[in-house]
């Protein structure tokens, strides 16, 4: 992801002094948040979703949005209320078929007060329905739904979620997904996963996209509007579904000669990753305004202006390689982001080296060569950067030279078992940085610790020993660009600017 904002962890929590029966007393509510670092109140505490099912109504025209959305989910305490993560109008919720209380608190918060109480380990089907302009709708002062001169996208990081569907919008609490979207006959509607359906009627046409593997919430997707939709599959077998505003003027043949080439790349990134791990893979390029790329979940967002300087078929490498770092397995806590952005940027670092465009080795000399002992790039701590800089250049780049620096010290051999062995260890969950130093010391047998406290928790520049560098970087002397640099760094470009 590409897009900086500002942590609201300095918010206070409001006080919700809601009644509850005397034969309840040792419930309580479940927290606000669900306990990350940098956003204390993103993801709500007290249950564990398994399955959303979405079904919307859009009209473009207006920016209006209805939906029914049903919730599957597991108590994980005796509770008396909890909070899902929405902004827009609601006028009834179920809780196991009754209705139940629900109020709004803090910027983004729908606090659910269930009919009777809710036992630890409770199976519940919670039922929002609800309607709004999400346009209209801000919180922390940013918005993350994007209109479209034919419709609007819901894509961003780290949070999407709250303007179109109620969730616990955290990471860690993965689930699948049924997505049925309506929209106006002539607009198309896209989401994750694979289409099992379109039915059009009375001016409708309603699409049913359906993710079969656990998803994260920012990863979920929605895009209305007028597409040029291509569909194919793979040498390796996985379907490909892509899709390209019809109003992209310029930067349309860029685009598609990039965004085309995924289902080459899913089989050349499994080679290094090990089998693609969703049911299908591609991408939409709408007419947005945004700059960034975005690797939602087997259907990646690519803003148009990533190819406004002709094709780059690196920043479809990037969003590809998350599939497996950051969407197969996801972060336990956003402060682990260098396992999603220092791995797909090592992935554009490894397609370099194959398109003979320079090397990982030259691309980690060039970035140690080209940052001085007191530039603030090596201020940056990647395995903990916090929320100001998540997405700061640093961790992409000196996290990408972390890697290079694992593989001098391993060895290529244990190196790329490493590489391909992870998302193995870790299918369809969340991991650490902690846990990704110890399976890198199991698997390769050496003691690493030194080298990650080095390169991503040490706020100063590692010493030329350290960095394996080649001769000219240990002497101080410039080395050259690879070619590969400018559309490199283009796929991390537009996060906070």
């Amino acid at each position: 992801m590409h897009r900086r904002i500002i942590a609201p962890g300095a918010l206070a929590a409001a006080s919700l002094l809601l009644a509850i029966p005397a034969s309840a007393a040792s419930y309580s509510p479940g927290a606000p948040g669900i306990g990350d670092p940098y956003y204390p109140y993103y993801g709500n505490g007290g249950y564990d979703v398994s399955h959303y099912d979405l079904r919307l109504r859009y009209q473009p025209r207006t920016d209006e949005l209805q939906g029914t959305a049903t919730i599957l989910a597991r108590t994980t305490q005796d509770l008396s209320r909890f909070d899902l993560d929405f902004l827009l109008n609601v006028s009834e919720v179920r809780v196991n078929g009754a209705k139940a209380g629900f109020t709004h608190s803090q910027q983004h918060e729908l606090v659910v007060t269930p009919k009777t109480p809710l036992a630890k380990g409770t199976p519940i089907t919670v039922v929002v329905r609800y309607s709004g302009v999400p346009s209209a709708k801000s919180a922390y002062g940013f918005t993350t739904w994007h209109r479209t001169p034919d419709g609007a996208v819901a894509a961003d990081e780290p949070e999407a979620a709250w303007w179109w569907f109620p969730s616990n919008d955290h990471p860690s609490d993965k689930a699948t997904y049924d997505v049925s979207v309506a929209v106006p006959d002539g607009t198309q509607a896209l989401s994750n996963g694979t289409l099992q359906s379109t039915d059009s009627r009375l001016g409708w046409t309603r699409y049913s996209w359906r993710q079969t593997k656990p998803q994260a919430t920012y990863l979920a997707t929605l895009a209305v509007g007028r597409f040029d939709i291509t569909t194919g599959t793979s040498e390796g077998g996985v379907p490909v579904v892509n899709a390209y505003s019809r109003d992209l003027g310029d930067n349309d043949g860029a685009a598609r000669a990039s965004v085309e080439r995924t289902g080459e790349i899913v089989d050349w990134l499994s080679g290094y990753f090990g089998p693609y791990p969703f049911a299908s893979a591609g991408g939409y390029v709408p007419n947005t305004t945004t700059g960034y790329a975005l690797e939602t979940q087997t259907r990646v967002y690519y803003s148009p202006k990533q190819f406004a300087k002709g094709a780059n078929a690196s920043v479809v490498v990037h969003e590809l390689a998350h599939q497996w770092y950051g969407d197969d397995v996801s972060v336990k806590d956003w402060k682990d982001i260098w396992l999603n952005e220092g791995f797909a940027t090592y992935a554009q670092w490894l397609w370099s080296e194959h398109e003979g465009e320079g090397t990982a080795q030259e691309l980690a000399d060039y970035v140690y060569a080209s940052h001085p002992a007191d530039d603030p790039f090596w201020k940056v701590k990647p395995g903990d950067p916090g929320a100001d800089n998540q997405f700061d250049d640093a961790v992409y780049d000196r996290g990408a030279a972390a890697l290079q620096a694992l593989r001098n010290t391993v060895g290529d051999k244990a190196f790329f078992r490493i590489l391909k062995g992870w998302p193995k260890a870790h299918a369809y969950g969340n991991a650490s940085v902690a846990d990704f130093e110890r399976y890198a010391e199991h698997v390769s047998g050496k003691p690493l610790a030194g080298l990650f406290d080095t390169w991503l928790f040490q706020p100063s520049k590692p010493a030329a020993s350290a960095a394996r560098a080649a001769s000219p970087a240990r002497a101080g002397a410039a080395v050259a660009r690879p070619r590969s640099w400018q559309k490199i760094e283009a796929a991390h470009g537009g996060h906070g600017h």
